[in-house]
């Protein structure tokens, strides 16, 4: 499958290709919740690793085609 993030980039949530998962609040609510995509703290900034980010867009992926029962 396509990578869709840099692995070798941190990406914060305000960064546009963060859009994908949704708004920032959505983002911070995901994280309140322990749901969503591992994350960094960095003092008070928040990052996402993008293996991270590509790891988490792979096992989310849902496959219409897939007979599996």
């Amino acid at each position: 499958m396509a990578k869709i993030f840099d692995e070798d980039r941190i990406f914060f949530p305000e960064d546009p290709e963060m859009r994908v998962f949704g708004s920032v609040e959505k983002l911070a609510q995901w994280r309140h919740r322990n749901f969503g995509p591992p994350f960094m703290r960095f003092g008070r900034r928040i990052g996402y690793h993008g293996v991270d980010l590509n790891n988490y867009t792979e096992d989310n992926r849902v496959d219409p085609n897939d007979e599996a029962a």
